[in-house]
């Protein structure tokens, strides 16, 4: 377990989706940047590399990277460590690390899968919804990736919320509160993140990203590592 409170809380914390939306690079781009973000001062804070299924013939078998995959088609590669889809009905077909958009948390826990929430895109969740989403996997033990429209540290004026505020949500609770904070509301350096009063050191940051928050997707790398560097988060 880290000792410094900012890997404990970032350490693997946006999943790479250079494909999608709003960069919609294409795969040799998207490989070139991801690989720049790989050696990057900060590639600490990177996670996986999502990708679509249906696209997987575009990426090079010697690419040595570990792969969340977008199900829109067959998921067969030694490379993939998680599957991403969103729910149709029934039971997905999928085993290992299993990501669920769009289905009852309930059903979610039964089958032994995990939760994914997308906030941004055709539909972007209120406070209240997004806040209703991690208070229901918390009472319910399921860990949950977000994605899209998280680009920024705290809410923008655009309805866009904030990737600190999430993650403080997941720390803290209060859920509703932590969501609408504005900018400055939090703090974070090597001892600990903190937030009205409250404070959490690297061992309870590691069991909110081990037992709630995994991951959250993202198509920069860099847009929201520089928004914390700025912040001056980061050492």
């Amino acid at each position: 377990m880290p000792d410094d409170a900012r890997r404990a809380l970032l350490s693997e914390l946006f999943d790479h989706a250079p494909l999608f939306p709003p960069a919609s690079l294409d795969a040799e781009e998207a490989v070139v940047e991801d690989r720049r973000a790989r050696e990057s001062a900060h590639a600490w804070m990177l996670g996986r590399l999502v990708w679509p299924a249906s696209r997987l013939p575009e990426l090079d078998p010697r690419e040595r990277r570990a792969l969340s995959l977008v199900a829109d088609g067959a998921v067969d590669d030694e490379r993939v460590e998680a599957v991403e889809l969103r729910w149709g009905g029934g039971d997905p077909q999928y085993t290992g690390e299993v990501y669920v958009e769009e289905a009852p948390l309930e059903r979610v826990a039964g089958w032994g899968h995990r939760a994914k929430i997308r906030c941004g895109g055709e539909h972007v969740p209120t406070t209240d919804e997004l806040a209703e989403f991690v208070r229901g996997c918390r009472e319910r033990g399921l860990v949950f990736k977000a994605t899209a429209g998280l680009h920024h540290a705290y809410p923008t004026d655009a309805g866009e919320h904030g990737f600190l505020n999430l993650l403080a949500a997941c720390v803290f609770g209060d859920e509703e509160e932590a969501l609408a904070a504005g900018p400055g509301a939090f703090e974070l350096d090597e001892r600990s993140f903190r937030w009205q009063g409250r404070e959490a050191g690297a061992g309870r940051l590691a069991d909110a990203r081990t037992g709630l928050l995994h991951s959250i997707g993202s198509c920069s790398f860099f847009e929201p590592v520089e928004e914390l560097e700025r912040l001056g988060m980061l050492a």
